[in-house]
């Protein structure tokens, strides 16, 4: 059996804790912006680039051919993002339970860390930074030592279509010279993460309980196993 040579983990709810602070950002946006959704619906739509989520929502309130939808798109995605990096800029930023443990004992093992989210950039480096694991990563977000805490940082703007596709673990694959899935672990607290696991023929695709999904949530999706948070994946690893 093929090693393991990368893991591929989602941000908010799997690597950095989530109070559901996005969730509430989001719903905030949308009623700023006159767009009534309900706050489950916001949940099933988490992991998903939030402007491809507005697009969705006003296509189904307005139709795509409607003459403001893309004025009202634009607006609601704005008014998301100012409210979005404001609250990161102003809150503490934690990682959850066993994510520090998980990185320390994959950089031991030699098997790269890749973190991909469906943040865009700028909010992506705001959360990094407070963490300190920008440490060591250069202008394309590679390590460059093995002073960093992780390998790599891919946001769903740097590919050509976020979660559920599979672009942000191929591009990760891509960067280190990975090219059989079999190799790759990928692993996210939503069904969009689990499914683009899926889509790009991990070895295993996982989901973790602890964050913005319960395990009931998650077991209605297709699934290699669930895990309490990602430093159960060491025993995962360990044990193969």
């Amino acid at each position: 059996m093929l090693p393991i040579r990368l893991v591929t983990l989602d941000m908010a709810g799997t690597t950095v804790r989530d109070e559901h602070e996005v969730e509430h950002c989001f719903a905030r946006a949308a009623k700023d912006t006159g767009l009534t959704v309900s706050d489950e619906r916001v949940l099933a739509l988490q992991g998903y680039h939030k402007h491809q989520v507005f697009e969705m929502l006003w296509t189904e309130h307005l139709g795509s051919n409607h003459p403001e939808w893309s004025a009202r798109v634009e607006h609601s995605y704005e008014t998301f993002t100012s409210i979005l990096e404001n609250h990161y800029l102003t809150h503490p930023v934690y990682p959850t339970e066993g994510a520090l443990e998980l990185f320390q004992w994959l950089r031991e093992q030699d098997i790269r860390i890749a973190l991909t989210t469906g943040f865009y950039r700028k909010v992506t480096n705001i959360i990094l930074e407070k963490l300190g694991w920008l440490k060591g990563l250069d202008s394309r977000y590679i390590a460059t030592g093995a002073n960093s805490i992780i390998d790599v940082s891919i946001t769903s703007d740097e590919v050509v279509a976020g979660r559920p596709e599979p672009y942000m673990i191929q591009k990760a694959m891509a960067t280190f010279g990975i090219t059989d899935a079999a190799e790759v672990i990928n692993i996210g607290d939503t069904p969009s993460d689990l499914k683009s696991g899926t889509a790009a023929g991990c070895r295993l695709s996982l989901g973790v309980v602890n964050g913005t999904h319960s395990r009931q949530q998650l077991e209605a999706v297709p699934s290699d196993g669930l895990l309490e948070n990602v430093g159960e994946l060491i025993k995962v690893i360990g044990g193969r």
